[in-house]
């Protein structure tokens, strides 16, 4: 496939043999002898212009020897019916503490949740989130409560669930909230990546809704922005700006609270087949999608100037969605093909070609989606860089990629501070035009998440108590500031929240029966 005469080196600056670690100088006629014996007269070796040449081409990169393996079958998540709805989204999601997937349910949708150390078969009887009455589409974990995940349906509906800190003992059939607005179905949700309690959702109605989760309106309708279907939407690095692709071969950059398109490029890939755009830690944009002979292509865009892309590369003529994956640490895009038995991973830097081709990691079977855990979810002690969740027709496989080291030490240059748990802003924030980057936490001692970390509570409160209310009112009061290793500070807000609860079981009535239901749930859960 990377060979000098194949798609991906006949594209781009031609530079294949840069991509491959190899010397250009080296690939002639010379021989090993003519290398190293030069002839009377001629100048050394370190001034031969060939030696400059080499030096040049070989691309210095600690990513070149990037090796993944996929675990043994002990460790895999067995007997799993993973779902057939013909959507083009990943079917799994993962965080460090439970790995989502979207199975085949009859009268509904439904999706597993499992701990992540809960391998081997998973029984038939195991509980699902199941209140879709159509099949869901699209399922993404709150990247700032590793508890809560939303998910969108064809029943035209999101819904946002809490999942129980040890994982499901009974199927869980009642969301904390339920996001209606789109007359069509659900095929795209993400959430916010600093801001709380905000969640993106598009539908096959060619809207983009941006809800406040904490009081369940939806704040920001953007129903005139695209013409046809919206295949995929990402959020840049503060969530200051969207980027979307769509079925009319353009991808836009959106500001969702002015409203307004601050950059379009149309026919970014010309191909019919569905393309991806997602936002790179620079602000640039990487694209994928086919060619108008039905090639792979992935593409590089600056957002100053998108007439022409900054790299273009054409890799093979599969015919599955390529969905990508990016690691903002360490500038790492990997590609999952839909129908494809491997992953390739690419580096972006600021050299041309600026998409340089690492590695590819392949197997025997073919993946029905994928999902992608967080840095924080890492083992840093064997220099693990990413772990993939491939799903199989019945089965679930972790893929971990490591970087070998010799050294047992923290290897700081491979993970840098990475985006914690902690949201930067509050929804409000964000509605009313802040904008801040993640705030950062250092995984030299590993992650271990904390049963008294303040966003947990908040959160996990705020969501239980929306469905008491049962109508689009404010926020429970909770102190916008908070300084997070303070426990005094925490027990106060929790007492709050407490008590904010008790007024409203006093004061609503007939939300008598829907408490008690919740009461009820959380006691078998305590049991």
């Amino acid at each position: 496939i990377y060979g000098p005469g194949s798609q991906l080196g006949k594209s781009g600056n031609n530079n294949w043999a840069e991509e491959r670690g190899c010397s250009i100088a080296c690939q002639g006629s010379v021989t090993s002898a003519q290398l190293h014996a030069p002839s009377i007269g001629e100048r050394p070796l370190s001034h031969m212009p060939w030696k400059d040449t080499m030096r040049r081409v070989v691309r210095q990169s600690k990513f070149r020897h990037v090796f993944g393996q996929a675990v043994k079958n002990d460790q895999c998540y067995d007997d799993i019916r993973v779902s057939r709805v013909t959507w083009d989204s990943s079917f799994c999601a993962v965080n460090p503490r439970f790995v989502a997937i979207i199975i085949e349910a009859s009268g509904g949708g439904a999706f597993l949740v499992l701990p992540l150390h809960k391998t081997g078969r998973i029984d038939k009887s195991y509980p699902t989130v199941c209140g879709h009455t159509g099949p869901v589409l699209d399922i993404d974990w709150c990247p700032h409560n590793d508890q809560v995940i939303a998910s969108g349906s064809e029943d035209c509906t999101v819904m946002v669930w809490q999942i129980p800190e040890n994982g499901l003992t009974l199927s869980l059939t009642e969301p904390v909230v339920i996001l209606e607005g789109h007359s069509k179905r659900v095929g795209i949700v993400a959430w916010h990546p600093t801001a709380r309690n905000v969640l993106l959702s598009a539908g096959c109605d060619n809207a983009i809704i941006i809800w406040n989760v904490g009081t369940g309106e939806a704040l920001i309708n953007l129903d005139d922005m695209h013409s046809d279907m919206i295949y995929n939407v990402s959020w840049n690095r503060n969530g200051s700006l969207i980027c979307t692709a769509s079925k009319d071969k353009k991808v836009r950059v959106i500001d969702p609270r002015k409203q307004e398109i601050v950059a379009e490029k149309e026919k970014a890939h010309e191909g019919a087949r569905p393309m991806r755009a997602i936002f790179l830690a620079d602000g640039n944009v990487f694209t994928t999608g086919f060619s108008r002979m039905s090639e792979r292509q992935l593409a590089l865009w600056n957002l100053k100037n998108m007439q022409e892309p900054i790299a273009l590369h054409e890799m093979d003529t599969s015919n599955g969605v390529l969905l990508p994956f990016y690691d903002p640490d360490t500038s790492i895009i990997y590609l999952c093909g839909k129908g494809d038995s491997s992953i390739r991973y690419f580096e972006i830097t600021d050299e041309s070609p600026y998409v340089h081709y690492l590695n590819t990691f392949s197997s025997k079977e073919p993946q029905r989606g994928m999902g992608y855990m967080p840095k924080r979810g890492l083992d840093v002690n064997k220099c693990e860089i990413a772990r993939f969740f491939k799903l199989h027709e019945r089965k679930c496989e972790p893929i971990i990629m490591t970087v070998p080291r010799k050294s047992d030490l923290f290897q700081d240059d491979l993970y840098p501070d990475t985006a914690g748990p902690e949201a930067a802003l509050e929804a409000e924030e964000w509605f009313e035009g802040k904008n801040a980057d993640p705030i950062l936490i250092s995984l030299k001692h590993g992650y271990i998440p904390g049963k008294n970390r303040d966003l947990k509570v908040v959160k996990k409160n705020i969501l239980d108590s929306k469905p008491t209310a049962n109508k689009k009112c404010d926020l429970i009061s909770v102190p916008k500031k908070t300084t997070d290793t303070a426990s005094v500070q925490n027990e106060a807000k929790l007492d709050e929240i407490l008590k904010e609860i008790k007024s409203i079981k006093d004061t609503i009535c007939n939300q008598d029966e829907r408490i008690s239901k919740l009461e009820q749930q959380m006691a078998k859960i305590a049991a």
